[in-house]
């Protein structure tokens, strides 16, 4: 088998240093399809924040109140009848407004609480709203981005997963989108919290107290200043935490599928140091990204003590020269705690931002890849073909550069024939066999079925007339009646167990007590080799295809088991083309043609009996890889 081509470490690390903001800004316009509930929670958001803003004018309204009767109070009650005016007067007002300050304050305290409960009701009703409804916008952004992720991945061409590791496209996928969901559902409301509690507060202190006002306007530029600084330094530590974690992903990835292998040769103990290495990594930048937060909070929380600390000396300065009362000056402090409350928030803002914005790049790195096998402008749907393949000079070289795996290559199968690739490993015969449904496209030279060019017709159109069974027999999580029908859904159980009936596996099937609604369990788990390879062949023969691709299809099934799949196979493969990759004399004996491959070369062609007789590479083949097989064959 062709050797699959190495897959570099650093898979798009360079692209992945490219701006986020953009990332950020274009993850965000997805909101336009979540526009219901969008505007829902920023409507609530915004009666939420009224609400809440009108509760330090109540607080004033109280306080004076209180303060209002208990100067009528004192007066009224402890000053001499006969000096109560001047009182009164010295006090700025009148004998009369004294008498009704002091009968209605306890009216206007008991209103003053209970509007302040009523606008703590309509904020708690309306925070819930808001709340609910941009987390159901969040949800709906990560599903929009999950599902057009992995609709992007199902078309990337095969070069993109050569070049990409697994791991690193599932944390994309998973963890990335989180990110993003998260600033969507978090960051983002509260960012636009802040600035309208900053907004109309600002605007609410500078109708109260312009002067007072002044002395807390200088914080704001530090801090976004901060916000910037911040921001820029913090966004890139973010980037490698997720490409550290892809990191770790893969391993774990990696050592779950092949969990049998580990185990088999003793390597625990390194899997383990390799885990610990890549989760050590990721902690230290972890740790990274936390002392650069662990700086940040306390200098936001600084800048709006100091602030407070300015307040307080020159509101009470006011206070004394009788320019400021204490109604207002609280309503004023108030006020002020919703300038300074968006300040405490910012390193959380800024870590969602940095974090979503890093996830929101790799995302879209996915998503702006383009693959390297599309349908051309004005492509045709391949008609139903008859079955001729043809090589025309074809060369192929992986990623377009390097050495060719295949040099020049040229045959012609014609319908019906069944073609048979023999060759060393590296050789190119997978290769061959990934060109036909365009897995990849020729570096060189055309490839033709029944005259049309593949690169002149549509994908689906020509993959959907090709049967394959790869030599990596992959089932999928379901029933074994699922998995034969993967490729024709819609398929009857009689047409199912037909096609179970011509790869041999109708009778182990029914063997199990669910018969072909037993599940296969993940990657097919629950079934032996050859049972897997057979339920593939199924797979594929259920398509009736026209052009049928066996990769060392029967190389995990016994003599016995094979002579049944040959056997349905040899009736299977009349008038369609077959290509075969096979360790197998009984393939060799019953082909049309037989390519020997060398370097990426078609150095022998021919049948058994012409290529036994005249080609010295095809009988050294023969005699050291076939000749065991050929032995026992009669056997059978």
């Amino acid at each position: 088998m062709q050797a699959s081509p190495a897959r570099p470490q650093s898979g798009g690390r360079s692209r992945e240093r490219g701006p986020r903001n953009r990332g950020l800004g274009r993850a965000m316009r997805y909101l336009l399809r979540q526009k219901r509930t969008a505007i829902f929670a920023y409507g609530a958001l915004i009666v939420a924040t009224i609400a809440q803003l009108a509760v330090p004018q109540l607080v004033q309204n109280m306080i004076d109140a209180v303060t209002k009767g208990a100067l009528a109070n004192i007066i009224l009650t402890q000053v001499p009848a006969q000096f109560q005016g001047a009182a009164a007067q010295r006090a700025g007002t009148t004998l009369d407004q004294l008498k009704l300050d002091q009968s209605g304050a306890e009216g206007l305290l008991f209103n003053a609480a209970l509007i302040i409960v009523a606008f703590a009701v309509m904020r708690g009703v309306f925070s819930f709203v808001q709340a609910f409804m941009a987390e159901k916008t969040s949800q709906g952004l990560a599903f929009d981005l999950r599902n057009e992720i992995f609709a992007k991945v199902q078309r990337l061409s095969f070069s993109y997963y050569d070049r990409n590791q697994t791991g690193q496209l599932m944390i994309r996928a998973t963890d990335d989108v989180e990110k993003v969901r998260m600033f969507i559902a978090q960051g983002l409301v509260l960012t636009a919290q802040a600035f309208l509690l900053l907004g109309a507060a600002l605007i609410i202190l500078f109708i109260t107290n312009w002067r007072l006002t002044l002395w807390v306007l200088p914080t704001l530029p530090v801090a976004l200043v901060l916000f910037m600084i911040f921001g820029a330094v913090s966004q890139p530590l973010f980037g490698e935490v997720q490409r550290r974690l892809s990191a770790l992903n893969t391993i774990l990835q990696e050592n779950l599928a092949g969990i049998k292998v580990v185990k088999a040769f003793t390597r625990e103990p390194y899997e383990e140091q390799r885990f610990d290495r890549a989760a050590t990594s990721l902690m230290e930048q972890q740790l990274k990204v936390s002392r650069t937060f662990a700086f940040l909070f306390p200098v936001v929380f600084l800048i709006a003590q100091i602030g407070q600390a300015v307040i307080l000396y020159f509101g009470g300065k006011q206070i004394i020269a009788g320019t400021l009362n204490l109604g207002e000056y609280q309503k004023f402090s108030l006020y002020l705690i919703y300038v300074f409350f968006p300040l405490g928030q910012l390193g959380f803002i800024i870590s969602l931002m940095a974090q979503a914005g890093a996830s929101a790049g790799r995302i879209f790195e996915i998503l702006d890849s383009q693959s390297d096998i599309v349908d051309k402008p004005g492509a045709l749907a391949l008609p139903p073909i008859v079955g001729r393949v043809e090589f025309n000079n074809v060369t192929f070289r992986y990623f377009g550069s390097g050495d060719p795996v295949l040099k020049e290559v040229s045959f012609a199968a014609e319908p019906g024939q069944t073609i048979a690739l023999l060759g060393a490993t590296g050789s190119g015969k997978t290769t061959i066999i990934n060109l036909i449904p365009r897995f990849y496209d020729a570096s060189d030279g055309a490839i033709l079925i029944d005259g049309y060019d593949l690169r002149d017709v549509t994908i689906d159109s020509l993959r959907s007339q090709i049967g394959i069974v790869l030599q990596e027999t992959n089932l999928f999580s379901g029933t074994i009646r699922d998995n034969i029908a993967f490729g024709r859904p819609d398929a009857s159980i009689e047409q199912v167990q037909a096609a179970a009936r011509a790869a041999a596996a109708h009778d182990f099937i029914m063997g199990f007590p669910q018969g072909y609604d037993t599940p296969v369990g993940e990657r097919g788990t629950t079934l032996s080799g050859g049972q897997k390879q057979r339920v593939a062949i199924a797979r594929a023969l259920l398509l009736d295809p026209h052009i049928l691709i066996l990769d060392d299809s029967t190389s995990s099934v016994d003599l016995q088991t094979e002579q049944k799949i040959q056997g349905a196979l040899d009736n299977l493969m009349r008038g369609r083309t077959s290509f075969v990759i096979a360790q197998r004399i009984s393939t060799v004996l019953n082909a049309d043609q037989i390519l020997v491959l060398e370097k990426g070369q078609i150095v022998a062609r021919g049948t058994h009996a012409e290529l036994i007789e005249n080609s010295p590479i095809y009988a050294e083949i023969y005699s050291s890889q076939l000749v065991g097989d050929a032995a026992t064959a009669p056997a059978v």
